[in-house]
């Protein structure tokens, strides 16, 4: 009796064994798979992601053109592809030609044993704290550039790597977005699909949930794109204008300049230099024209960004710079001051949308309890 017991209860062991080693089994099987997909797709993940955000960031005008053109959702697509290449591209190209004028100028000025930087404006020195050292660097710049370039060389050299590198990430970032561009209108052609493929990706994750949080995400990123890097296109091309219209040299350069911080928030920074040059190098109306403009660009963002960031999902400040930052110095790329705001936005809002959904349980609960 007792052995024939001991007998089922060894059977009933090894059972349970092998069904556990099976799962085992499959569990490392699903998990191989998964880590091998991962990285086959890792070198198009940005891209992927960059595809995606565009689409969604776009969807609505290329709603309103397909309703234009009677239902051609692929030709509307096409469209809207092209406009955003040649949104990209024409000033890409003014870019690369303003930085090549200016880089040509530069040398030529430095094979004459000269380079024409205009002294500093008279009231630079009275600036608190950094006007009298950065009067004096000015000065040095304008009189005796041989005694800075001896002074700083160790800095130039080893800036010189970065500024390459620096380089070559903007050219890859052009590149990056011109293959996402072509990625979105794709995704647009297809958006029904796409769309019906993504919810089906939140029902399983989320349950019964899932079609809000869809909405959600969708949201957030129309709202970040349209609030944060619109404004900062918007500003950027008013900017631009100003920096054209007044002469100021390397337009281009400083057009980039300004839209990197204008994503990173600190767009006006980026025009202090432009107005100390203008003081400096042209006459004073034309500088207090020049001031008064880039006063003007600098508080756009404070009319734009409360009527655009109220259109959808409301995101703090503090989350999308942080974003901005933290994408940049983990991607390493352009392409990161995008990605970053979004996907931080993102998860920000979810975890909020969790939250009031476990709050709102907790009270229905109590509710029932308290009911006689």
């Amino acid at each position: 009796m007792n052995s024939h017991v001991i007998s089922e209860s060894l059977v009933e062991d090894w059972g349970y064994f092998a069904r556990g080693r099976e799962v085992f089994i499959r569990l490392c099987l699903i998990a191989i798979m998964g880590v091998s997909c991962v990285l086959l797709l890792r070198p198009f993940l940005n891209l992927i992601i960059c595809g995606i955000i565009i689409s969604v960031g776009i969807y609505p005008v290329h709603q309103m053109l397909t309703k234009a053109l009677r239902g051609r959702a692929k030709l509307s697509a096409a469209i809207c592809s092209i406009l955003l290449l040649a949104v990209l591209i024409v000033p890409s190209v003014l870019l690369g030609g303003t930085l090549a004028d200016g880089i040509q100028t530069i040398t030529r000025q430095l094979q004459a044993g000269r380079l024409d930087i205009p002294p500093p404006p008279a009231s630079l020195e009275k600036l608190p704290i950094v006007g009298r050292r950065l009067e004096e660097f000015w000065t040095l710049c304008s009189t005796n550039l041989s005694e800075l370039a001896t002074r700083f060389a160790p800095q130039i050299k080893k800036s010189i790597p970065a500024v390459v590198s620096a380089s070559a990430g903007i050219g890859a970032a052009i590149l990056l977005f011109v293959v996402a561009i072509i990625l979105a209108g794709y995704f647009l052609a297809t958006s029904e699909a796409n769309g019906r493929f993504a919810s089906r990706i939140f029902i399983r994750i989320f349950r019964d949930q899932g079609l809000e949080f869809r909405d959600l995400v969708l949201s957030t990123i129309r709202t970040v794109a349209t609030g944060i890097l619109g404004v900062a296109v918007i500003q950027t091309v008013f900017a631009s204008l100003g920096f054209w219209i007044v002469g100021l040299p390397g337009a281009g350069l400083w057009a980039l300049i300004f839209l990197i911080a204008s994503v990173l928030q600190v767009g006006v920074v980026a025009l202090l230099p432009a107005i100390l040059y203008g003081f400096a190098a042209f006459s004073t109306t034309r500088a207090v024209i020049f001031l008064v403009w880039c006063v003007i660009v600098g508080l756009m963002d404070n009319v734009l960004k409360p009527i655009l960031l109220g259109r959808g999902a409301k995101v703090p400040m503090p989350v999308i710079f942080l974003g901005v930052l933290g994408g940049f110095m983990f991607m390493n790329t352009i392409i990161g001051l995008f990605v970053g705001a979004i996907v931080l936005s993102v998860g920000y809002k979810l975890f909020m949308a969790w939250l009031d959904s476990g709050v709102l349980t907790a009270v229905a609960a109590d509710e029932r309890v308290s009911a006689p």
